[in-house]
């Protein structure tokens, strides 16, 4: 199983790090008395023993972990084949990837030192989801990405009349988040969608179906009725929240009829019809996702925050 080798800080950007028992990981920020830590996507910075095997091999000597700036040195990952976004059991700590490699800047300790670099094609950068200690002989893991589909509901898309925008937006705005498994876009009619929202959720292995259209009051918005006829609970807070972000923008956010529920394992959120609301609506619920997805896998225990 992979695991943790080292784990390292330093005080200073652009030097060597210097191994430490263990560090303690802070949730949005990074490892506490490094560097590196803070509000930004490159809190934690890993790299795999195999890198620095190959710079070995390569004539490098005296590689002492975090000789590359490396925070957690680690073994048996193949880090720089994950794809950005992958979230990685660590010890106690919960991380998502956020980059892979970075500019190499010639003139830190670390070049000046070494002599040559490898953190820029195969370290690994991440940021905090959930904090915990971290120290050598740490598990690691890779979580199962969340599973998604996307479901336009729009009568003039279906029939080819109108491009549909929404679909397609949603899909870039959970780039990193989620794996988009499938899109649908089909007409407002209610046993459609029930029987589309029933067949995704009963047989395609998702985790979480968006649709987007058809929750407002016109007569041919149907989606909340045909979403409330397959569900089995009820997820109330969801679109509650949603509407009260979106009435910081619009007055117009009392009007939707938005509803979430639960069907089986997959949770199916309404999203308004209009790109620029879906995707706001969409970064509302977005924080939350993760341990929504967790809980209905039956991984999550704790819900509470300290």
């Amino acid at each position: 199983m992979p695991s943790v080798t080292a784990v390292n800080i330093s005080l200073k950007r652009g030097t060597i790090k210097k191994q430490v028992d263990q560090v303690e990981l802070v949730e949005n920020f990074g490892i506490r008395g490094d560097a590196h830590a803070g509000d930004w996507h490159r809190q934690v910075s890993l790299l795999d023993q195999s890198s620095v095997d190959r710079m070995l091999e390569l004539g490098a000597h005296d590689l002492v972990p975090g000789i590359f700036a490396e925070n957690i040195t680690t073994e048996g990952m193949d880090l720089c084949q994950l794809p950005i976004g992958t979230r990685l059991q660590v010890g106690d700590a919960l991380l998502e990837v956020t980059q892979i490699g970075k500019e190499c800047h010639q003139h830190c300790q670390v070049y000046q030192q070494v002599g040559m670099c490898v953190m820029p094609l195969e370290g690994i950068f991440a940021r905090v989801i959930q904090g915990g200690v971290v120290k050598a002989g740490s598990p690691i893991s890779i979580l199962e990405s969340i599973r998604v589909a996307v479901v336009t509901i729009s009568d003039k898309g279906s029939q080819g009349v109108r491009e549909d925008k929404s679909g397609p937006a949603l899909v870039e705005a959970l780039k990193g988040h989620a794996t988009i498994k499938l899109t649908k876009l089909i007409p407002d009619e209610r046993d459609i969608i029930a029987q589309t929202l029933v067949d995704l959720a009963d047989t395609a292995d998702l985790d979480v179906i968006f649709t987007t259209g058809g929750t407002g009051l016109a007569p041919r918005d149907v989606t909340p009725e045909a979403t409330l006829d397959i569900v089995q609970k009820m997820v109330p807070g969801i679109p509650e929240a949603m509407r009260a972000a979106s009435l910081k923008i619009t007055d117009r956010a009392m009007l939707s009829r938005a509803t979430a529920g639960i069907r089986g394992r997959t949770l199916i959120v309404n999203l308004p019809g209009s790109p620029k609301a879906a995707v706001e609506c969409l970064q509302v619920f977005l924080p939350v996702m993760a341990h929504a997805v967790e809980t209905l896998r039956g991984d999550a225990y704790e819900c509470g925050r300290g």
